[in-house]
């Protein structure tokens, strides 16, 4: 089976390797990990079929849907009714190492590469579990029988590479990374690679050589940084070390790696090797690899590469932190719980694992639980600026306003001195304000983050111009400057639907009906089934004199399942027409809406 996830360059595996800043920075903080083993010890709620048929349709579905340990616990059955079918084989196995069910998964493997020497993804599981069990010269035969295009050339060639670093051939695994040719971009990997295999083998020079030029060449990836600065701080530059994560700081803000960093560097402490042996850095070539195929949208590629990398390295956490954001993605929230729950207690990013857990619990419909498990965070560390905006996240999308703004509060209390990468934070509590009817404090608020939020983030920036702006058009003021934005918020997001409603509001709010039933058509054809936007059109086409089409609007806004405030208003209008006291409320400009997560990221 091929595995298609190098689709671009080696220089997309490191830049993916920076990871998810959402996925990092919407988080919170810690409790006591469980270890690994919930990883691959979770209870399987799935009713097996009677006859081999079902139970491999079933497994099929799971697969499609990428619900990995549903399609693992099926294929398991299937194999035990039909254990000689080889297709039934490969594709458990395959199910069996996206699952993270590794013995089970080099069982199957040795049954496939017995029977087709060329099974590429047999052949790396089984160099990955020879690394592991530090058989390295059995380990390079089976990568190098693996198959052949770039994805299987550059793994086997890494892999291979830190195989002779295992065996004491660290010369020899240098020039084995040097074997790594064509795109220009792969002399940044080279070097990456190389550096770490000379550090691990203790030749300082090579390695600083290598790691110096790696960094002098992407200073705007973190694994790149993070394994300079850690190498240079090793060597007593503290200051180089330190100048390197303070540089990338002001790039990516509050990066919770990176902040560690500097914090031990500051104290006089020291900072671990990024890899201390070679199976940690064969899981880093591995990591690359998942990565690089969750940035694609190759979520299979990109779990089984991951499942391999913990196997090599249980605890490397950015693994574990990218495995569960795919899980989240694919909607395995329980799964998702499990891989968060295995971040070691002491590691930065376990705060940022645990708020995961919260918001994956919400997402299960787990509210009561996933409200008590951000409460409790906050309680423990009650600075914890991810907990409590988490929190406040929370509370804003079960409408506890004031609540919600109260918690924002207390979390904007505790940066200091706000940056651009907080503007999130004032824009969440602006919209908590202007629901809680505190529209002075909810203005400032929208101000600040507009402030904040550079304009390379626009699409994002587009949420506050258009809060902003349609408050003021809605309130009468300011309506020069408010028409403006909501244009510009209309430029940076044509597509979203909630934005173009808001401009054909404003229109309407204004009294330029055919303007507004312009906009107000456009946003429909962008987002039919909302209500919101449904009685919105109704109302412009009952001031253009469309009154049949209106009213049809009207029903339909109705049948969409409004909020109960405006269904009363609805049913009045679908009986005595619009009065000009009704006053319809506005398309929520909440990012939940406009396509952002609850987290803000």
């Amino acid at each position: 089976m091929t595995l298609t996830i190098f689709k671009r360059s080696a220089r997309l595996v490191l830049l993916a390797t920076s990871l998810s800043t959402a996925a990092l920075l919407a988080t919170g903080p810690a409790a006591a990990a469980r270890g690994t083993q919930a990883m691959e010890n979770r209870a399987e709620p799935f009713e097996p079929a009677e006859s081999i048929e079902g139970n491999y349709l079933a497994a099929v579905v799971a697969g499609a849907q990428r619900d990995t340990n549903a399609a693992a616990a099926y294929f398991r059955e299937a194999l035990r009714a039909d254990p000689r079918n080889a297709e039934l084989m490969e594709r458990a196995f395959v199910a069996f190492l996206a699952d993270g069910e590794m013995q089970e998964a080099f069982r199957a493997a040795e049954r496939l590469a017995a029977r087709d020497r060329d099974n590429g993804l047999a052949q790396l599981a089984l160099g990955v579990r020879d690394l592991k069990a530090r058989r390295y010269d059995t380990a390079r035969k089976h990568l190098m029988r693996g198959g052949r295009g770039r994805a299987a050339d550059i793994t086997a060639t890494l892999l291979s590479a830190w195989s002779y670093a295992g065996s004491g051939q660290h010369k020899r695994g240098l020039d084995t990374v040097e074997r790594l040719k064509g795109e220009s971009t792969y002399n940044i990997f080279r070097d990456y690679h190389a550096g770490l295999i000379a550090a691990v083998g203790g030749d300082r020079a090579e390695a600083e050589r290598r790691l110096k030029a790696a960094y002098d060449a992407e200073r705007t990836t973190l694994r790149v940084v993070d394994a300079y600065g850690r190498f240079a701080a090793s060597q007593g530059r503290r200051e180089a070390a330190l100048d390197a994560y303070e540089s990338f700081d002001k790039l990516l803000p509050r990066h919770p790696l990176v902040r560690d960093a500097i914090a031990l560097l500051k104290a006089g402490k020291p900072l671990a090797p990024l890899v201390g042996n070679p199976q940690q850095g064969a899981a880093e070539v591995l990591y690359g690899l998942g990565a690089a195929g969750n940035s694609q949208g190759d979520e299979l590629a990109a779990m089984i590469y991951l499942r391999l990398a913990l196997h090599l390295d249980p605890k490397h956490v950015l693994a574990m932190i990218t495995l569960g954001d795919i899980l989240e993605r694919l909607k395995q929230y329980e799964s998702a719980i499990a891989v968060y729950d295995a971040v070691p207690a002491d590691s930065p990013v376990r705060a940022n694992a645990d708020v995961q857990i919260g918001l994956a619990y919400e997402a299960l419909g787990k509210s009561d639980e996933a409200l008590k498990h951000l409460e409790g965070l906050v309680k423990a560390e009650p600075d914890n600026v991810e907990a409590l905006t988490a929190l406040g996240n929370l509370q804003r999308t079960r409408k506890n306003f004031a609540e919600s703004a109260e918690t924002y509060s207390k979390a904007i209390a505790r940066i200091g001195t706000p940056d651009r990468s907080h503007w999130t934070m004032f824009y969440f509590r602006g919209i908590a304000y202007e629901r809680a009817k505190q529209w002075p404090k909810a203005e400032a608020d929208f101000k600040k983050a507009l402030e904040l939020a550079p304009e390379s983030i626009g699409r994002d920036r587009a949420l506050v111009l258009n809060y902003l702006g349609y408050s003021w058009v809605d309130q009468g003021i300011n309506l020069d400057e408010a028409f403006q934005m909501l244009k510009r918020a209309v430029e940076l997001r044509p597509r979203d639907g909630y934005i173009v409603d808001s401009l054909g509001w404003a229109y309407y709010r204004l009294g330029r009906y055919d303007d507004a039933v312009r906009e107000l058509e456009r946003a429909i054809e962008l987002k039919p089934s909302d209500p919101t936007i449904n009685d919105h059109l109704g109302d412009a086409y009952w001031k253009v004199g469309r009154r049949l089409e209106a009213k049809f609007q009207w029903t339909h806004a109705k049948d969409l399942g409004p909020e109960p405030e405006d269904l009363v208003k609805i049913e009045k209008k679908l009986v005595e027409g619009l009065v000009e006291a009704d006053k319809p409320a506005a398309a929520e400009a909440d990012p939940d809406k406009a396509g952002k997560d609850k987290n803000g990221g």
